[in-house]
């Protein structure tokens, strides 16, 4: 009778702690850890449109080598870029990773900017094709950016929040605030408008 009863507060114990938050930090970790892949499968995507849009405005801009040449080497310096195992926790290797993204960005920017003095290349379909996949992949990193912020958001609040910081000094305390995107400086600031 003894060990029945013990079984049940133990098996109440348990239901009661289920109840009160103690799986949330691994599974916001892991919901957080899925939207990072989501990030990274997009900003892949993303990286391997490049090669073909590059050559394809090549054989139209012949002058714009320069342009060209920057987009290439970004789209180098994006791929190239190391993601250690502890990215998510590590604010210098995050920030390193975001800074080749916004490179790459910008880069294609000014390409995309270019092409609006050859309007053969404007018409060219493989061209419009790559550009349409290229302003798609954008949009897809854009969503895959705000899922994964939504989640380290709900991640570190139970972090920092009760019952989750209680949890956090119980069971897992190998569990550190994931990094976050930032907004890139030329972005912040105000354009200056002259007359």
């Amino acid at each position: 009778m003894g060990s029945r009863l013990q079984q049940g507060v133990l098996l109440s114990f348990l239901v009661i702690l289920s109840g009160c938050g103690i799986n949330n930090i691994p599974t916001y970790e892991e919901s957080a850890k899925a939207a990072w892949s989501q990030v990274l499968n997009q900003y892949k995507r993303r990286a391997d449109l490049v090669p073909n849009l590059v050559s394809t405005v090549k054989a139209y801009a012949t002058h714009e080598r320069e342009t060209l040449e920057a987009v290439m080497k970004a789209r180098s310096n994006a791929t190239s870029t190391q993601i250690p195992a502890d990215i998510l926790n590590n604010p210098a290797a995050f920030q390193q990773f975001q800074q080749s993204q916004n490179q790459l960005s910008g880069a294609l920017s000014r390409l995309l900017a270019v092409v609006e003095n050859y309007p053969n290349l404007k018409a060219n379909e493989n061209f419009l094709s790559l550009q349409s996949q290229l302003e798609g992949t954008e949009n897809r990193i854009a969503v895959a950016r705000r899922d994964y912020i939504q989640a380290v958001q709900r991640y570190n609040t139970e972090l920092r929040t009760f019952p989750g910081r209680i949890w956090a000094f119980i069971l897992y305390r190998s569990a550190l605030p994931m990094q976050n995107f930032t907004q890139p400086e030329d972005v912040e600031k105000t354009p200056e408008v002259k007359f």
